[in-house]
């Protein structure tokens, strides 16, 4: 596949839930991003896709793919033009129900999808242009957890590509898996990477600069830090994902230079910032998200943007690079149900 020619992160993707699917949005938006300011708008375009809730694009390729996160759960995938037009490129089933995260495997030959209400992982293959062909792999995990609600058996919330194949966290069975595709795209059996204190309920993870993997986990409000060490992980510590208070935890994530790691706590509506050395986050502080029910944020240069679902905002912080805390820049986007934040491969001018 060839590289992308140069791309500038001018515009922004935005995933969402629409209506009929517990959300108030239409599709997928193309947003313009101001360069020097951060500030998002106007909507150039908007695709109809039912509950596009997470969307990736292609690392080497301008495609777009999104989960379609309904009862019998589809991918679909999109062609980003140079103008920003998104063409539909067709829509695939994944086998399972409640699709809410996916990702492009290493070699780019792969799309992995995590069905969180089968509690399966699926792969398909991609072809020629970075399309999907065929679904090659379909695993379901096992077992329970000792939240009755939350973990009456296993809930497939995120997949991972890693060096040496493909990490699924399982927030009903506590547990993060490993895969290794195989040539054809198989998924093989899963082997367990690390168990959770039960009634963790890992939602995502994160590994940093200095080898150290970060979870977080919904259902304790907690962040646990492993050192991992080829297939071995130790675990170094656990903090709260938020001084605020009771909250869900979503999105995880290492700020571009590094240093820092963020949580975006629902409930309390704050993001809290960690400084990273190699070992477990040290609190750094916590800031309100501006909005209600913050999903998912994204890192832009020296900007973050923040999706607050339930008020229908993508709220622009600029970020200090010195202590890592995010300012609100007073920009706010009306969008509805925002769910996922991703930047769009735009060519320079």
């Amino acid at each position: 596949m060839s590289q992308l020619p140069d791309y500038s992160p001018q515009s922004l993707l935005i995933g969402c839930y629409t209506k009929g699917a517990g959300g108030e949005g239409d599709g997928i938006s193309l947003v313009h991003r101001d360069t020097r300011t951060g500030a998002l708008g106007p909507v150039s375009t908007v695709v109809s896709t039912p509950a596009p809730s997470f969307v990736v694009t292609q690392p080497a390729l301008p495609v777009l793919y999104a989960v379609n996160e309904l009862p019998e759960g589809h991918v679909s995938a999109f062609g980003i033009g140079p103008s920003g037009d998104i063409t539909p490129l067709g829509s695939w089933p994944t086998g399972g129900s409640f699709p809410c995260h996916l990702c492009v495997d290493d070699a780019a030959r792969h799309l992995v999808v995590a069905n969180y209400g089968s509690g399966t992982v699926a792969s398909l293959v991609l072809g020629e242009g970075g399309v999907p062909v065929r679904c090659s792999g379909h695993v379901r995990h096992s077992g329970a957890g000792e939240h009755p609600q939350r973990q009456e058996g296993p809930h497939a919330h995120q997949v991972v590509p890693t060096e040496d194949g493909i990490l699924a966290v399982d927030l009903g069975v506590d547990t993060v898996f490993r895969y290794q595709l195989d040539p054809a795209g198989g998924l093989g059996d899963p082997e367990v990477a690390v168990r959770l204190r039960p009634g963790t309920g890992p939602r995502g993870l994160v590994r940093d600069g200095f080898g150290v993997v970060h979870v977080v986990g919904e259902l304790d409000e907690t962040v646990t830090s492993f050192a991992r060490r080829g297939a071995d992980w130790h675990e170094l510590g656990t903090i709260a994902s938020t001084a605020a208070g009771e909250a869900l935890p979503s999105e995880i994530a290492v700020s571009p230079d590094g240093r820092h790691l963020y949580v975006a706590n629902r409930g309390p509506d704050t993001l809290a910032v960690f400084a990273l050395s190699g070992g477990v986050p040290a609190f750094v502080g916590e800031v309100p998200t501006g909005g209600s029910w913050p999903r998912h944020f994204a890192f832009v240069a020296d900007h973050l943007y923040v999706a607050n679902e339930r008020s229908h905002t993508v709220v622009v912080f600029r970020v200090d690079p010195a202590t890592g805390m995010p300012t609100p820049t007073g920009d706010v986007l009306p969008t509805p149900s925002p769910t996922c934040i991703t930047p769009s491969p735009q060519r320079r001018s």
